[in-house]
């Protein structure tokens, strides 16, 4: 049985191009960067050369990218970073009520230490309005976390407008653009913020492996301890063949991004158009126009998730319910809680999300063994 896989949000696979580059730093030019000696010099000059490189792709300065294990990692280490940085200036934080837990648990973490913490809701689409940002604020507040789009329902936010406002008042703004790097222009001048987290795994490139921008000036202590790498912030050997693969990842993604934003886009509102009108009792999460382009996210009237999910894979095609941080849980999405869903449609959702490879033909095929699978499961 020839598998489809539709779950690009969750993880990519590493584009054989970048497997290649790769290859020598796990092999000959293995050194530790720290080291002054031949093998160690040549694997620092790789790294500085990734970090240029991912500096470049967001228009950030190169002394800006700290190399993290992920965006998990960055997250926390901003969060509890400026927590730790800030907590003589105030201890209020502001994030979307729709954040990823590497988000949400350390500010619940961060409140249960004595900070306050406010979760900004969402309208249906699962967007936020900026002026409610700036109406929670208060002289105390030091941080704002708002994601760039949603991993489980694709809406894009108004990070732009965001930016701007918590600039004008001199707090500090995180964006986790982790499905956006590498999918999107990512331009951290425009989007007005002081940190940005993103995974290499999400962009074609390796697993274990990410990055955090911190804007040159902004108040940041470091929470991984024990070593003096990357300029005091974030300390552990560099992993090398990571840092490597993930720089020569977002390379690729940049010279194709046009050309895999129009195919994604085509691919994904082809789909859409069968569901909505092939399926009865189906709806688009999510905002219709303000998404990825290769985010599809649905609910059925009368359908099991998990059940849904099982079917398809039996018949050979891989996608998910939500984010896969969460995958086990039998509560509702908080996402789709947040955008007003009842557990009943909450609980019979689906996430498609295409990638570099994805076909028409996957595509097509796909959507009628999705019909066909939903009513079954009617029956």
């Amino acid at each position: 049985m020839k598998r489809v896989y539709l779950d690009y949000a969750s993880t990519t696979s590493v584009d054989p191009k970048i497997i290649e580059d790769m290859m020598p730093y796990l092999k000959d030019d293995f050194g530790n960067p720290s080291s002054p000696h031949y093998y160690g010099q040549k694997a620092r000059k790789a790294i500085e050369d990734a970090r240029e490189i991912l500096a470049n792709s967001i228009s950030a300065q190169s002394e800006e990218i700290i190399f993290t294990s992920g965006a998990t990692e960055s997250n926390n280490l901003a969060l509890f970073g400026v927590a730790r940085a800030l907590r003589e200036k105030g201890k209020h934080i502001l994030i979307s009520s729709i954040e990823h837990h590497s988000v949400i648990r350390p500010a619940q973490e961060l409140k249960s230490m004595g900070f306050d913490v406010s979760f900004i809701k969402v309208d249906r689409f699962g967007q936020i309005d900026p002026q409610d940002i700036k109406s929670a604020m208060t002289p105390q507040t030091i941080l704002v976390a708002v994601m760039h789009a949603s991993n489980e329902i694709g809406t894009i936010q108004p990070i732009k407008e965001i930016g701007m406002i918590t600039k004008a008042h001199n707090v500090l703004f995180l964006v986790d653009a982790c499905q956006t790097v590498g999918h999107l222009p990512v331009n951290v001048n425009e989007l007005n913020c002081d940190f940005l987290s993103f995974s290499a795994h999400k962009f074609y490139g390796p697993k274990g492996v990410g990055g955090l921008y911190a804007r040159k000036g902004s108040r940041l202590s470091a929470w991984l301890l024990g070593g003096d790498q990357e300029r005091n912030r974030r300390a552990s050997t560099h992993n090398v063949p990571g840092i490597v693969g993930m720089g020569k990842a977002i390379d690729v993604c940049r010279q194709q991004l046009p050309g895999e934003m129009q195919k994604q886009t085509q691919l994904r509102d082809r789909l859409i158009d069968f569901v909505i009108n092939n399926i009865d009792g189906s709806r688009l999460n999510g905002h219709p126009s303000q998404r990825l382009p290769n985010n599809a996210h649905f609910s059925f009237e009368g359908v099991d998730g998990e059940a849904l999910l099982m079917s398809l894979d039996m018949n050979g095609f891989c996608a998910s319910m939500g984010s896969a941080c969460t995958s086990g849980s039998l509560k509702p999405s908080d996402v789709l809680k947040a955008i007003r869903l009842s557990d009943a449609l909450a609980l019979g959702s689906l996430r498609v999300s295409l990638g570099r490879w994805s076909t028409q033909e996957e595509i097509d095929a796909f959507a009628h063994q999705l019909k066909k699978s939903v009513e079954q499961l009617r029956q």
